[in-house]
């Protein structure tokens, strides 16, 4: 009685938003016994090896065979249930947090992923998962003595995370096994190829007020996550650090390169210690994310004009592509910049700061009554200006914003498909004087939830269209404040 595992997934590090599919066979039991059964166990946890304890088993789920006898499990709908978005900054276990302003993270006092100082671990956008399956039977048709093997087989060990890849993206077959290869992609950083988290062009734009993160894999290896960070020579599969290099208007460097380490003083991680919250790592490298905290920053940042960020390994090799943020002023003509965040396709955070044309308008419902005139409680009736006719019970509004790119090229076209497709948009406030947590607080402060109204997005291209711009419309998720009557 021999239950094998006849196909699994390609590769041990999957985006959640692919296809998860195993599947079991055992021959003997399907064709002698009855009332059969595959079982599944799934279990998932933060670090690898701790899939046994009890409180890790999230479902079990149990399949027929089908006509072939084999059993087909799809783990998609159960997996992506345990993975979400970043919203806040992390405190992990005490050796390493996230700060703003110098500020540890802390559950009293929780700061927003975006505006982070410096590094950050996740503990929400990546787990692990491993399956322990079984076969289950009785003897007679009729039996409820149900039998199962005496022992589990378990899968592999696999890390999953909030990302999701597209239908024509390119999968690799190998002994019945398939897979989305990562590195087709360029996301997982080995080479001066290689990408950040992020469709964004290399290329972006930012205010001196800007907040923002890049995101990227990190602590993978061939040997147990299909994929490695780092050169061949790196003592460490590891992004050790993230450099950031200032230019003036003329391209000449000012000061030394600022060199973020990887280390837990950063909110960083530089040691594998097996958990899925170092798998991927948050860096605030735009430019309000390093005011104050770098001295090369404060000193030259009124002379930058824009500056570059990479990442390296630990033998100091460049594991990116070089990523421009160009500085950019305040919009001219009185307009009002507003900077959007939104999850992009791999489950991290993409940004933009919509420079050009905005309109705010209101959308309002109101509930009225008709009121009586006069006062019926008291010694006498009385008339009074102020009561009777048509009054308002309940007014309720809604924000609309319209607002307007600057003329993009091409490449920047076909990113602003992550934001309409995105589940999660937000409008980021950027920095100011009153940021400053113990005296006036966070909440509701920096980040602001809307909904993106705008429904159809024609990608346009310089031969279509000469100039390529985009007008979006978003709406406040809360209501305006009223009083109610």
């Amino acid at each position: 009685m021999a239950l094998t595992i006849e196909q699994q997934p390609l590769y041990n590090t999957l985006p959640v938003g692919q296809d998860i599919m195993f599947t079991l066979k055992e021959d003997v039991i399907v064709a002698t016994k009855y009332n059969v059964k595959f079982v599944a166990y799934v279990y998932i946890d933060d670090g690898v090896g701790l899939f046994t304890i009890p409180a890790n088993l999230v479902a079990t789920l149990k399949v027929t065979p089908n006509n072939r006898g084999v059993g087909i499990f799809s783990f998609n709908s159960i997996l992506e249930s345990y993975v979400e978005p970043q919203q806040e900054g992390v405190d992990f276990g005490g050796f390493s947090f996230s700060q703003f302003q110098g500020n540890n993270y802390s559950t009293d006092d929780p700061h927003p992923i975006h505006i982070i100082d410096k590094l950050c671990c996740n503990k929400k956008v990546a787990k692990y998962f491993q399956i322990g399956f079984n076969i289950e039977y009785t003897d007679t048709l009729n039996s409820t003595t149900v039998n199962t093997l005496q022992s589990n087989l378990n899968s592999e060990q696999y890390l999953f995370f909030n990302g999701v890849l597209d239908e024509d993206d390119v999968l690799k077959f190998q002994n019945k096994n398939y897979g989305y290869n990562l590195n087709l992609k360029k996301l997982v950083m080995n080479s001066n190829q290689c990408n950040f988290l992020t469709n964004a062009p290399t290329t972006q734009y930012a205010r001196l007020t800007d907040y923002g993160t890049f995101s990227f894999l990190n602590f993978l290896n061939v040997g147990t996550n299909s994929f490695q960070v780092g050169t061949d020579d790196a003592t460490i599969n590891m992004v050790k650090y993230i450099n950031i290099t200032l230019y003036n208007s003329s391209g000449s460097i000012l000061g030394t390169a600022i060199e973020l380490l990887s280390i837990g003083a950063n909110g960083g991680w530089n040691t594998n210690n097996n958990s899925a919250s170092t798998r991927i790592m948050f860096a605030g490298v735009f430019p309000a994310n390093l005011d104050g905290w770098s001295t090369v920053w404060d000193t030259h940042k009124a002379n930058v004009s824009y500056y570059t960020v990479e990442a390296f390994d630990d033998e100091d090799n460049n594991i990116s592509q070089t990523y421009t943020i160009n500085i950019i002023g305040n919009p001219c003509k009185g307009y009002e910049a507003i900077r959007l965040t939104w999850l992009n396709q791999y489950g991290t955070w993409d940004y933009y700061t919509f420079n050009k044309k905005s309109i705010k308008s209101l959308q309002t419902n109101r509930t009225s009554y008709t009121q009586q005139s006069g006062t019926w409680n008291g010694e006498t009736f009385r008339i009074n200006g102020y009561k009777g006719g048509k009054k308002n019970f309940r007014v309720n509004s809604k924000q609309l914003i319209t607002v307007n790119t600057d003329f993009l090229i091409e490449s920047e076209a076909v990113w602003f498909e992550n934001l309409i497709n995105s589940t999660e948009v937000y409008m980021l406030n950027g920095y100011d004087t009153y940021s400053n947590i113990a005296n006036y607080g966070m909440t509701n402060k920096f980040v602001t939830p809307v909904t993106l109204t705008t429904s159809n997005y024609v990608t346009k291209t310089k031969a279509n269209d000469k100039l390529i711009q985009y007008t979006f419309n978003l709406e406040k998720t809360y209501n305006k404040r009223t009083q109610t009557v």
